[in-house]
């Protein structure tokens, strides 16, 4: 996965099964995820926007050679999958409506040969609006993993790691700074940081207090 930088550079982001950083917003649900079984071979990991869940689906591919397909890309083209095959769908809430088909076939394939199957999505299955009745149970039966929102010691952490993805070296006061005063959410967290680097990279100028207190006043 990459993100974009404002010059449409590619950002590597720190992906491994080392980087991905615990604490009790998260701690169950990577319990979840890397466990050895799962009622009826699948779980949905739920979260809010940027909480890690494509990182820790990542941590789970690193140990079962899962294949990550995306919901939006999903299709009749899909070829079905190896018999026991451990399979990421990421972002249900995207779903195309043409493809709710597909992927019940998808689920159904995996269910029947011991397959494993991991979805996330920013919303619980209950609420994704699924039309497909069949598959909308399905989904509904599902184990769910949560991700909550972060505390202040994540969130620093969360703002660390982003200056890290994008190397940057903000100086020691901007981290503590940034998190008492952006909204507590992992959303908020990429945000600030992405408007930091252009702004950074605009001026010239290092990732200071003074900056990063500009970069809030534009909220």
């Amino acid at each position: 996965m990459a993100w974009q930088l404002s010059l449409d550079l590619p950002l590597a982001v720190a992906l491994g099964p080392d980087d991905f950083i615990l604490a009790e917003a998260n701690r169950a649900a990577h319990e979840m995820v890397t466990a050895m079984g799962w009622p009826e071979g699948k779980l949905a990991l739920i979260g809010p926007p940027g909480s890690g869940k494509s990182h820790l689906a990542r941590v789970w591919q690193a140990s079962s050679e899962a294949m990550i397909l995306l919901a939006q890309d999903l299709g009749p083209s899909l070829p079905p999958p190896a018999p026991g095959a451990a399979i990421v769908v990421e972002d249900i809430q995207r779903l195309p409506r043409a493809a709710e088909v597909t992927l019940f076939h998808l689920h159904n394939r995996l269910a029947a040969s011991g397959g494993r199957l991991l979805l996330t999505a920013d919303r619980p299955p209950a609420r994704l609006g699924i039309a497909l009745p069949d598959l909308a149970s399905r989904l509904q039966a599902t184990a769910i993993a949560r991700i909550h929102d972060p505390d202040d010691r994540l969130l620093r952490a969360v703002l660390a790691k982003h200056f890290a993805d994008r190397q940057l070296v903000p100086m020691a006061d901007v981290i503590p700074y940034l998190a008492a005063r952006i909204e507590r959410s992992f959303a908020s967290a990429a945000a600030v940081v992405a408007r930091l680097d252009r702004m950074a990279l605009a001026e010239s100028r290092p990732v200071s207090r003074t900056l990063a207190r500009r970069a809030l006043d534009r909220d």
